[in-house]
């Protein structure tokens, strides 16, 4: 029987849970506060720039290609996929600067080059990388992690001593490789999933094997390009769009159950409600009386870096930056201290540049480069205009000795986006740019539910639920999502 399902922002997890809805049948319609759809993963354009909003790296291809495949489709249907050689640069302390090769006999090289044994070190790292990839990524992301008996599987449970899953990440990587350069290389992944190294699941070297061995790619015109092959397939499948439409609250049929959607525009009835917007806002200000967590709950959990973005339009070439751009001039552990353990503004940030301009021509103006500068950063800081202008003159000033070439007066536009703007356009908690820290303790069951306790037809997908933050999480959570949406209207219509 043909559902009504309501799903609350247009993300890349609410994407995909609709398109899988829509798939089986089912009536869905998707609801968004902002002009454009696509959440995190929006674009703009200004003076002849096209600037992707967020997501920037195009990791784990087989994830956006399993996808793709269950509607019929491939990636190359809706873009031109390009990998990345070298994958990015990394600027080290004074005048030296690595690039990271594509190719992986050449990365062994490279390790070896560094550190003696470290190219064989390097196999048998990525062998076990390998493995967790395998299993994490085909097995442990794809459970809903509402009881432990899911995880109750021979594959994974014979796997859980290789899994590395409590041990340390730090101590981890430490019994292959001493070289300082080879750790933060390996870190560096580690830095966006919410914790120190030291307090991260040795697990997550699943993403340098990600990283290494999958490679680094980039579909020409833009990320952007995925939110509209993940819109195509949607309306492909019947899903409509309500953009301009935020949500304030729900009604209510009975005690455990909602029946209708408010927002600016009105109330709109559904049988069945995905939220994948942001959950703590959704779970205690959209369901106050029916929340799933207490505000203690949630101001305990550890979250994961927000960030200080800028995107910047040069009217000339930078010819000493790549693609991507990692600068690990200054501390790494400093930095993550003060992301993660004493949360501050950073006194000499690490920061990454992004600048596709150097792949794709359509995103900037002939003979220009297209930058994006983002700086990891705690949480819930205080964001003011003064302390945005104080960090852009340190990032310019860095970039400019770095690449020896003077960019300041070349700027033609300039943009910035931080905490408040996360809290405004996305209702982000704390202002938080990637979700809840990967640490063990909120690892699978231990994350938010991505069912409500106390309504049987209301449902969570994204970032602050399983499997966790990233694009290709969420896709895979949309899918999680969906299946368990689908499973309630199956036990429903039994009755």
């Amino acid at each position: 029987m043909k559902k009504k399902i309501n799903i609350l922002g247009s993300g890349i997890a609410s994407l995909s849970c609709a398109s899988f809805l829509a798939k089986a049948g089912h009536d869905v319609t998707i609801f968004e506060k902002n002009e454009t759809i696509g959440g995190r993963a929006r674009q703009f354009q200004a003076e002849g720039f096209t600037f992707d909003m967020g997501p920037s790296w195009y990791w784990m291809p087989d994830v956006f290609e399993q996808f793709y495949n269950k509607f019929g489709h491939t990636s190359s249907d809706f873009y031109e996929l390009v990998r990345l050689d070298p994958s990015y640069r990394i600027f080290w302390e004074g005048e030296s600067f690595s690039d990271v090769p594509a190719k992986l006999e050449d990365f062994y090289a490279w390790f070896e080059s560094m550190e003696k044994g470290a190219g064989e070190s390097l196999r048998k790292f990525l062998h076990e990388a390998a493995y967790k990839y395998d299993v994490g990524i085909n097995d442990l992301v794809y459970k809903p992690s509402l009881k432990w008996s899911e995880f109750a599987d021979m594959r994974i449970l014979k796997g859980l001593f290789k899994m590395h899953l409590t041990s340390s990440f730090s101590t981890y990587i430490r019994k292959y490789f001493k070289n300082p350069r080879i750790l933060s290389i390996l870190e560096f992944p580690i830095l966006f999933l919410g914790a120190m190294p030291k307090d991260t699941p040795a697990l997550y070297s699943l993403m340098n094997y990600a990283d290494i061995e999958l490679g680094t790619w980039y579909p020409q015109g833009g990320m952007f390009k995925i939110i509209e092959a993940f819109e195509k397939i949607a309306k492909e499948n019947g899903v409509k769009f309500k953009t301009e439409n935020e949500v304030t609250g729900f009604t209510f049929e009975s005690e455990n159950r909602a029946s209708k959607l408010k927002t600016n525009e009105g109330e709109f009835v559904a049988d069945y409600f995905v939220s994948g917007a942001d959950y703590h806002h959704t779970d205690k200000v959209l369901l106050p009386e029916k929340s799933n967590y207490s505000e203690e709950y949630w101001d305990k959990r550890k979250m994961a870096p927000s960030s200080l973005l800028f995107y910047v339009g040069v009217d000339k070439k930078i010819p000493n930056l790549l693609h991507h751009n990692l600068f690990f001039d200054e501390s790494f552990e400093n930095h993550a201290i003060e992301i993660y353990q004493n949360p501050s503004w950073p006194k000499a940030p690490l920061f990454y540049v992004c600048c596709p301009s150097k792949t794709d021509s359509s995103v900037a103006p002939k003979g220009q480069e297209n930058l994006f500068f983002l700086v990891p950063l705690a949480p819930n800081l205080q964001d003011s205009e003064e302390k945005r202008n104080e960090y852009f003159e340190i990032l310019l000033k860095r970039l400019e000795q770095k690449t020896g070439i003077s960019i300041k007066e070349s700027i033609i536009y300039q943009r910035s986006y931080c905490i408040d703007d996360f809290k405004n356009d996305y209702h982000a908690y704390k202002g938080n740019a990637y979700g809840l820290a990967n640490t063990l303790m909120q690892t699978a069951i231990l994350k938010p539910r991505l069912k409500s306790k106390k309504l049987k037809n209301v449902f969570y997908t994204g970032q602050l639920t399983v499997p966790g933050p990233g694009v290709p999480p969420s896709i895979i959570s949309g899918e999680v999502v969906a299946k368990e949406v689908l499973k309630q209207i199956e036990k429903d219509n039994k009755k």
